[in-house]
């Protein structure tokens, strides 16, 4: 299964359409926060895909959850925006949270810098920015061989 992460969009329709119009195989699409109405713009133009959408810290008013965790073919995703973790500092803390949450992947945003990595049975994915200038998201693709992640730039 084919799954797109986003993260803070922050109002850049036009980039997170590409990201979409690009991997139109892609089942899921996450978004890690910091979104304004692009996300509600994706989810009425593609309304077959299934999403996963968490609070950022500048998605004032927002009713989304802080936290989200699914089960995606067995493999259980732990998705924050990561701010309440204090990201920015360590990723410590964000990764103490998906292990305690028996998570196989933590994903998440706010930093603006792209992340892919694999420390003792976790994946740690963070997609980046598809806010401006420089504009990154992920793939991940979920199979019964496991988790394999991507970090794209944007074309």
């Amino acid at each position: 299964m084919k799954i797109l992460v986003v993260s803070d969009t922050h109002g850049n329709f036009i980039n997170f359409k590409k990201a979409v119009e690009t991997h139109r195989d892609a089942e899921i699409i996450i978004h890690c926060g910091d979104s304004r109405d692009e996300l509600d713009n994706i989810k009425m133009l593609y309304p077959d895909k299934a999403y996963f959408c968490v609070k950022g810290n500048c998605d004032f008013g927002s009713t989304l959850p802080l936290v989200e965790e699914r089960v995606i073919e067995t493999k259980k995703f732990f998705i924050t925006h990561g701010h309440m973790y204090n990201n920015k500092m360590s990723l410590y803390p964000i990764c103490c949270a998906a292990r305690e949450a028996k998570a196989d992947i933590v994903i998440f945003g706010h930093t603006h810098n792209a992340v892919a990595d694999y420390d003792d049975g976790l994946h740690i994915l963070n997609p980046g920015s598809l806010g401006g200038y420089g504009a990154t998201y992920a793939l991940i693709d979920v199979s019964e061989k496991g988790i394999m992640t991507n970090i794209v730039k944007l074309k």
